[in-house]
C-alpha cells in the first residue's frame, strides 16, 4: 500500500516546468524502484485476468507509450498495479525531439499538449534497459506484460519510413510480449499520412512479412498493434478497420490474433479547451477532453472489425467510469497517461477495479 499519497506530491510537481516534473519523477523512479523506498509508491495489482491477442494479462489497465520513452522504469511502473506496461516510442536513431518548450498542462480540462517529437536515446540504450527489468528475467513473478512501441525518425523521409520500422522492429521483437507500430503521433511530419490506405497497406504489408520471419527466427510469434488518431472520420477509420483484417485475419476472415488496435493517440482538435492558457499551443491534446473523440473511434473500430479483434482503448481516463466506457465501447484492455500524470498511482487500482466490476458475469 502507498505511504506516500500522490496529493501530497502534485502540488510540488505542477509547480515546475512540466517536462522538468517529468523528467525528474522518471529519474526518482529510475533510482527507487527494486528498493525498500517502492513502498513509497507501491499497491498491489487487481486481479481480473483476461486474454487479448492470444496473451493473458493480469488485468485490463496498462500505462500508455510516451510516458516512459527511453524504458529506464519498467520495474517501478509495474510496482503501480498495472497489467501492462507499453514503452517508447522508439526511433533506430537517438534524437532531442523537438524545441522546448514542448509540454503543457491545462489543469482546467484535465488535459496536457504535447509536441515533444519522439525524443528518445535510439534503439540500442532502449533494448539496453528493457533487458535490464527484473519483472522481464525468467526467474521474475510472471504476469506483466510488455509492449514495445516503434516510430520512425524525424529526419528518415516519409516514403523510406517503413525501413525505420522494419529496424526498430528486428530489434525489439525478442523482448516484447507485443509491438505497437506508432503512425498517429501529430508531432513528426507527415507521420499520420502513413494512415492512409495505400501507405498502411505497404507499412503493414511489410511488417507483417518481417513479424513471419521473426517468429520463425525466435520460435514465438507475437502480436503487433497499430496506434492510430482521434481525427479521424468515418471513412478514415473504416479503410484502417479493412486493412487491419486482412493482415490480422486468418483465410476465414476470423481474427487470427496477430494484429491489434490500439485507439487513440493524442488530438489536434482544441475544440474543448478553447480560451483557456495554453490551448493553442501546437501539439497534441491528451486528457479529459479526448475521452469521447478516442471512444467514437473505438465504437466504430469494433463495428467494423467485430468480435474478437483485439482493441486496446486510450485517451481521456481519469476516473473508474472513464474507464468502464472505454470497455463499453468496445475496447478489451485500457491505457491511461495522462491520468496518472493529474491522478497518480491510485488511478490504476480505482479502474481496475471499477473493470472488474463492470464485466463480472
Amino acid at each position: 500500500m502507498s505511504l506516500l499519497p500522490y496529493a501530497l506530491a502534485r502540488p510540488f510537481l505542477f509547480g515546475m516546468d512540466p517536462e522538468v516534473a517529468h523528467e525528474r519523477t522518471l529519474q526518482t523512479l529510475a533510482r527507487v524502484q527494486n528498493t525498500p523506498l517502492t513502498c513509497l509508491y507501491a499497491q498491489a495489482r487487481v486481479h481480473d485476468p483476461v486474454t487479448v491477442a492470444g496473451l493473458q494479462f493480469p488485468n485490463r489497465v496498462g500505462l500508455a507509450a510516451g510516458l516512459d520513452k527511453n524504458a529506464h522504469c519498467i520495474d517501478g511502473l509495474a510496482a503501480m498495479g498495472f497489467g501492462f506496461i507499453e514503452v517508447g516510442t522508439v526511433t533506430p536513431k537517438a534524437q532531442p525531439g523537438n524545441p522546448r518548450p514542448r509540454m503543457f498542462r491545462l489543469p482546467q480540462a484535465n488535459a496536457l499538449i504535447n509536441r515533444l517529437g519522439f525524443n528518445n536515446d535510439g534503439l540500442e540504450a532502449f533494448v539496453t534497459n528493457v533487458q535490464r527489468a527484473r519483472c522481464r528475467q525468467p526467474d521474475a513473478d510472471g504476469g506483466l506484460r510488455l509492449g514495445l512501441n516503434i516510430g520512425k525518425n524525424a529526419a528518415t523521409p516519409i516514403e523510406r519510413a517503413t525501413e525505420d520500422y522494419l529496424t526498430c522492429l528486428d530489434g525489439v521483437y525478442p523482448h516484447a510480449d507485443y509491438v505497437t507500430v506508432n503512425i498517429s503521433s501529430p508531432n513528426t511530419q507527415n507521420l499520420r499520412s502513413l494512415q492512409s490506405d495505400q501507405a498502411l497497406d505497404a507499412l503493414l504489408g511489410a511488417v507483417a512479412e518481417r513479424r513471419e520471419q521473426l517468429a520463425q527466427r525466435h520460435s514465438r510469434r507475437i502480436p503487433v498493434f497499430l496506434k492510430i488518431a482521434p481525427d479521424l472520420d468515418e471513412t478514415q477509420i473504416g479503410v484502417i478497420a479493412a486493412t487491419l483484417m486482412r493482415y490480422g485475419s486468418d483465410s476465414e476472415g476470423r481474427p487470427d490474433h496477430s494484429m491489434g488496435v490500439i485507439a487513440t493517440n493524442t488530438t489536434l482538435s482544441r475544440e474543448a479547451v478553447n480560451g483557456l492558457r495554453h490551448a493553442q499551443e501546437a501539439g497534441g491534446l491528451s486528457g479529459s477532453p479526448v475521452l469521447e473523440a478516442s471512444n467514437r473511434v473505438i465504437r466504430k473500430l469494433r463495428a467494423s472489425l467485430g468480435a474478437g479483434f483485439p482493441i486496446i482503448g486510450v485517451g481521456g481516463v481519469l476516473s473508474g467510469d472513464d474507464a468502464v466506457s472505454k470497455i463499453a465501447a468496445g475496447a478489451d484492455l485500457i491505457q491511461i497517461y495522462t491520468g496518472l500524470i493529474y491522478r497518480g498511482p491510485t488511478l490504476v487500482k480505482e479502474a481496475a477495479e471499477a473493470i472488474r466490476t463492470a464485466v463480472k458475469p
